[in-house]
């Protein structure tokens, strides 16, 4: 398949010309409206150097709320209510704390100082979203995405403490089922993600469910 170039047009070609990997489209920029497109196209960008990536994998890794696993350990900081959890307090710190936070086998970000800009002002929008746990007053964890009617688009997460990403995430699901979302977009695989309930679904479908769940 080819590998599609983006310009000035806001377009995306159809995700079923992507490679096999996902990989769609380069180039292009991260604008609200080349956003906004991608997402509801079930397209995410991803950098790789320079270079902004779009792409469209297929199986897709998402999360079902009503699927969501708790694991023991996790049930007695949840009952004891070991962090204190918000929404939408501090998303700047949080993207901020993805972007600088160690990975182990990962060099790198793929969260740049324009990607970084360009999802604050998602926020400033009103799309985008974060969830956030704090210990004694100070940032301990939390995650960000993108939320467009029923789905959440999920980008990344972090944690200064143990489990307190795990923490933020459950607690956020929750709160997210509470208020009717039907799909959370977990992009590719993780083993992390797996074991809380995380499973894959053909692009097709998930592009079904897009529609279905996203006004137009």
């Amino acid at each position: 398949m080819p590998l599609f170039a983006l310009d000035n047009e806001i377009i995306f070609p159809p995700v079923h010309l992507a490679e096999p990997d996902g990989l769609l489209a380069m180039g292009g920029d991260l604008s609200p409206e080349r956003l906004l497109l991608a997402y509801r196209s079930g397209i995410f960008p991803w950098y790789e150097g320079d270079h902004i990536l779009w792409w469209c994998p297929d199986p897709r890794f998402v999360l079902f709320p009503d699927a969501l696993k708790i694991s023991k350990n996790i049930k007695p900081l949840l009952n004891r209510n070991e962090f204190a959890f918000t929404i939408n307090k501090a998303f700047a710190k949080v993207i901020h704390h993805c972007k600088k936070i160690k990975r182990p086998g990962q060099e790198g970000t793929w969260i740049t100082d324009e990607v970084e800009k360009a999802y604050i002002k998602m926020h400033e929008l009103g799309y985008a979203h974060s969830a956030e746990v704090w210990k004694d007053g100070d940032l301990a964890g939390g995650l960000y995405g993108i939320r467009l009617g029923k789905v959440f688009f999920g980008e990344s997460m972090f944690s200064k403490q143990s489990n307190a990403s795990r923490y933020a995430f459950i607690k956020y699901v929750q709160q997210l089922k509470e208020e009717g979302i039907q799909l959370i977009d977990c992009q590719v695989y993780t083993e992390y993600l797996e074991s809380m309930g995380a499973t894959m679904i053909l692009r097709k479908d998930f592009i079904r469910l897009l529609h279905e769940w996203i006004p137009s």
